[in-house]
C-alpha cells in the first residue's frame, strides 16, 4: 500500500500461479478495503492473449474492477514507460474515487517501475549502444540481459532480440538513475515450496491446453498476427508456435514448455525475493488472513 496525502496504492508481487480467489476477495470490494485491481503483466495488456497468459476472465473477476488488461492489440509495441504511464492514471483515478489500488502481477519491472517510481525516458535509438553491442558475443549479451532482467523469457539465442531487449532497458533508464516514488507501498508476495509450484505449473498447463490453448495461438496466427510477435512473448505463445509450425511433435512442446515455465518460475522468484520490503506469505496457512492483517495494519499507520 502507499500512503501519500491519504492516498494508497498496494503492489502486490505475484509470481506464475497468480493470485488466490481468497486473496483477490480480501483486496476487493467484496471486503472492507474496497479495492480495485491493476494488473501488472506484460503479456495481458495485449487483446486475445488470453489463455496463453493465464489473463483472469470476466466471471473470475466477480465484479472486481480490474484495470491494464486488454489496453493493446497484438503486435503493438508496449514499453515499461507505456505501462508505467497508464498504471498511474489507472491509480490515480481509482484513488480520486475513493477506493484503494492494487498492484498485482509478475512482471517485476512493471511492478517495480510504478511502486518505486522509475524515471523514465523516451529516447531516441542509441545508435552507439547499438555499436558496442554488436563488439559482444551473443552468450555474454545475454549474460547482461539476464543481470537486468532475470525474469527474462527471451531466447538466449535469438541475438537480435537479446539486443533489442538491452536497448529497450537502456531507453527506459533501467536500471533507473534516479526513483521518485509517487506512492509509500506495502508490498505482498505469493510464494509455494518448489514441488507444490512444479505440480501447480504442470496442472495449470493441462489445464490451459484442454481449455484451447493451441486454436487461441492458430486464430491468432490466422488472423494476421506475425509468428515474430508470438515467438518474442515466449512461454506458451513461442512453444505453441513452434508446433503449429511443425518444429516439434505435441508431446515434445508439452515437456520442454513445461520445463521453460519452471525455469521462468524460479527465475521470477530470484528477482523478487532481492527485495527486502516484500512480505511473503505462508501459502499453506490461511494466506488470505495474513494478507488482511497486513494491509489493515499498513492503513491503520
Amino acid at each position: 500500500i502507499t500512503v501519500v496525502n491519504d492516498e494508497v496504492l498496494i503492489p502486490v508481487d505475484v509470481h506464475i500461479e497468480g493470485i488466490a480467489p481468497a486473496l483477490r476477495a480480501v483486496m476487493s470490494g467484496q471486503s472492507v478495503f474496497g479495492g480495485e485491481i491493476i494488473s501488472a503483466d506484460s503479456r495481458q495488456v495485449f487483446q486475445r492473449l488470453d489463455l496463453g497468459s493465464g489473463k483472469i476472465t470476466k466471471e473470475e473477476m466477480n465484479g472486481v474492477p480490474h484495470h491494464l488488461i486488454d489496453v493493446c492489440r497484438p503486435g503493438d509495441f508496449f514499453s515499461m514507460a507505456d505501462f508505467q504511464k497508464l498504471a498511474y492514471q489507472a491509480a490515480d483515478d481509482i484513488l480520486a474515487r475513493g477506493k484503494v489500488p492494487f498492484l498485482v502481477g509478475g512482471t517485476g519491472l512493471y511492478v517495480n517501475a510504478v511502486a518505486d517510481g522509475y524515471e523514465l525516458s523516451d529516447r531516441a535509438p542509441d545508435l552507439a549502444l547499438r555499436a558496442h553491442l554488436e563488439t559482444f558475443e551473443t552468450p555474454q549479451l545475454y549474460e547482461m540481459l539476464l543481470e537486468k532482467m532475470p525474469d527474462t523469457e527471451i531466447d538466449p539465442k535469438n541475438r537480435n532480440r537479446v539486443m533489442r531487449a538491452l536497448e529497450r532497458i537502456a531507453a527506459d533508464d533501467y536500471p533507473p538513475g534516479k526513483r521518485t516514488p509517487r506512492y509509500e507501498t506495502l508490498k505482498i508476495g505469493v510464494s509455494w515450496d518448489r514441488e507444490t509450484l512444479k505440480q501447480r505449473i504442470d496442472e495449470r498447463l493441462e489445464r490451459r491446453l484442454e481449455q484451447g490453448m493451441v486454436k487461441e495461438v492458430e486464430d491468432l496466427l490466422k488472423d494476421g498476427c506475425s509468428e515474430e510477435f508470438l515467438m518474442k512473448l515466449g512461454l506458451e505463445y513461442r512453444y505453441l508456435t513452434r508446433y503449429i509450425k511443425g518444429e516439434i511433435g505435441y508431446d515434445q512442446m508439452v515437456l520442454e514448455l513445461g520445463n521453460a515455465i519452471k525455469k521462468f518460475a524460479k527465475r521470477q522468484v530470484t528477482w523478487f525475493k532481492k527485495d527486502k520490503d516484500i512480505h511473503w506469505l505462508d501459502m499453506h496457512h490461511n494466506p488470505a488472513d495474513q494478507a488482511a492483517a497486513l494491509i489493515q495494519a499498513f492503513l491503520n499507520a
